[in-house]
């Protein structure tokens, strides 16, 4: 793995759509953007921020993420959400999270990661899927 610098960013952006709405989790809540999407969307943007680091058969994993969903957003606008690198102990990487609408900030957090071997990580993995 090469060494990823502190400040690395990343981002990810997609337009709301009917799958991402709150109220395919609980139907009677609004139509808005679930707090699940918002999530996946600032992992996503993790991912962004350490690809370039990655050495061929390395990938990374989420350990664990803390978030705040602070605005809610309707279908049909766009969402971006953005990382950035605030800590790395070798495999492991923290983020600062945040995600925005076309309006105003929406989201923060923090998120955790670790790079790992592709390989062992599929090896291990194998039993499982033999149940």
């Amino acid at each position: 793995m090469k060494p990823i610098p502190v400040g690395a960013r990343g981002t990810f952006s997609k337009t709301v759509g009917p799958g991402d709405l709150a109220s395919v989790l609980e139907p009677s809540l609004a139509g808005v953007m679930s707090t699940p999407t918002m999530i996946g969307m600032m992992e996503l943007a993790a991912i962004d921020a350490t690809r370039s680091y990655l050495e061929a058969g390395e990938g990374s994993v989420g350990m664990s993420i803390e978030v705040q969903h602070t605005a809610a957003t309707p279908p049909g606008h766009r969402v971006r959400a953005e990382a950035q690198l605030t800590k790395a102990e070798g495999r492991r990487l923290e983020f600062s999270v945040s995600a925005f609408d076309e309006t105003e900030l929406i989201g923060t957090g923090t998120h955790r990661r670790a790079v790992i071997d592709t390989a062992k990580f599929n090896e291990r993995l194998k039993p499982k899927l033999k149940q």
